[in-house]
């Protein structure tokens, strides 16, 4: 089995790289499922229920959110009934949502998707490394894969987490930053693991924004509107293949593909 999962999708840009590469890296690698961080994919903040189906209509399995998950307030009318749609997990339990959910691929083959976020220079949430524990207590005998997205800022929490979870789960796969580390490996216990995917966006800008904004703000220390920026587009994310029996990782093979305009 072979798993396609994406970085942060970011604007109108990173919808187009999804859409016009999508199908490529499905055929190239023979994906089965496909996951994607989009917790920027309308306008770079947030999503809405027609950005959410226009993803889920390229072929996106499970979307995974992230600490923008409340920016845009349209998310409240269906993050309760879209289960393709998961959240922190670790956000407090009256916070509408789920944070992990089981799906069916291949041959009847549960893969249980787990989204956690970082407290490390990130609002403060209740602990991930708890959080995550207690899912896979719940999930005990109902899921053949387990694969987390752990959206975080620093890198040595995102480290932190891999190695606890190493053996436990069949991925630890890091988000938020934007920026594809080239740290893919396999752990020593058998689990998956990258720091951070990279970013599905604009390739010429600062995490995806204007970069003339951008360094407007640093340049003058004031508060600026940061805008998605436009241009060709990038797609970043990993393969994970996996033992048909065994459902281990074999290989974790990193992807980054640009879209000229």
């Amino acid at each position: 089995m072979n798993i396609l999962v994406i970085g942060d999708i970011v604007g109108r840009p990173g919808r187009r790289a999804v859409k016009a590469l999508l199908p490529v890296l499905r055929q190239q690698y023979q994906v089965d499922f496909v996951i994607a961080n989009a917790e920027n994919a309308s306008g770079g903040r947030g999503l809405t229920g027609e950005v959410m189906q226009e993803l889920l209509f390229t072929g996106v399995d499970v979307l995974t959110m992230g600490n923008h998950v409340w920016d845009n307030k349209d998310i409240l009318r269906f993050i309760d009934d879209e289960p393709r749609l998961i959240r922190p997990v670790n956000y407090p339990s009256p916070c509408p949502g789920r944070g992990y959910n089981v799906y069916t691929a291949g041959f009847n083959i549960k893969i249980a998707v787990i989204n956690a976020s970082g407290r490390v220079f990130l609002p403060p949430l209740d602990c991930p490394f708890v959080a995550v524990d207690e899912v896979l207590a719940e999930l005990k005998g109902q899921a053949d894969i387990i694969i987390v997205d752990f959206h975080a800022e620093a890198t040595s929490e995102k480290v932190a987490f891999g190695y606890y979870f190493d053996g436990r789960v069949q991925a630890v796969l890091g988000t938020h930053t934007h920026i594809q580390t080239s740290d893919e490996r396999i752990l020593p216990k058998g689990t998956a693991y990258i720091t951070d995917l990279g970013m599905t966006g604009p390739y010429e800008s600062v995490l995806g924004m204007k970069k003339e904004q951008v360094l407007e703000k640093f340049l003058t220390g004031r508060p600026v509107r940061l805008d998605v920026a436009s241009g060709k587009a990038q797609l970043e994310g990993v393969v994970l293949n996996l033992d048909d029996n065994s459902h281990q990782v074999n290989k974790i093979v990193r992807i980054s593909k640009i879209l000229s305009e």
